[in-house]
């Protein structure tokens, strides 16, 4: 045994060196985030919660197609469709579900929509203590997307969904609406 060998047996070398990867990061800046009270700045392109969008005049746009239904790899989304009593050649939407326990936010959905009817938002705390709460359907979907229609629009721009500019505005395909006749 070696001098060094018994120097090194006597001080506990790999006590020391551990000690010393200790004291390096000692004063380093911490990387953790304090959930509840700082919020990391999320990109435009983050897939959290979907929901649907209205028109600038507040109509729908959702048509009722059933392609969102159809692109769904979960099979999470179900979309009734009928004809519009009062215009027999167009579709609507009569009900519309999701059930966020099963989606996978691919964004599927979102890109098989013709007129850009869904689109993702930036908000990811939805838990709750009911799993029946996370069954979306037609009217807090569009609650969602009131809400955070700022988002979802900057989601589909980042996605090559939509344009952000008046010219796209213009020439944005839109369903004939016919207003609903009070009677």
């Amino acid at each position: 045994m070696t001098l060094k060998e018994l120097f090194d047996k006597a001080v506990l070398r790999e006590i020391l060196d551990g000690l010393k990867t200790t004291f390096k990061h000692l004063f380093v800046k911490p990387v953790t985030f304090q959930y509840p009270h700082e919020k990391r700045a999320i990109p435009d392109a983050h897939r959290g919660a979907l929901c649907l969008l209205r028109y600038d005049d507040g109509a729908e746009r959702c048509v009722g197609c059933d392609l969102c239904e159809a692109a769904c790899p979960s099979r999470c989304i179900k979309v009734v469709s009928e004809e519009d009593p009062e215009t027999p050649l167009r579709r609507i939407a009569t009900e519309f579900y999701i059930d966020i326990t099963k989606c996978v936010f691919c964004g599927f959905c979102v890109e098989a929509c013709p007129v850009n009817a869904l689109a993702m938002t930036k908000m990811y705390e939805y838990s709750t203590a009911n799993k029946r709460d996370l069954m979306f359907d037609k009217p807090k979907l569009y609650q969602i997307g009131d809400q955070m229609l700022v988002d979802a629009k900057k989601y589909l721009v980042a996605h090559n969904q939509e344009e952000n500019d008046e010219a796209a505005m213009q020439y944005r395909y839109k369903f004939p609406y016919a207003p609903a006749k009070k009677s």
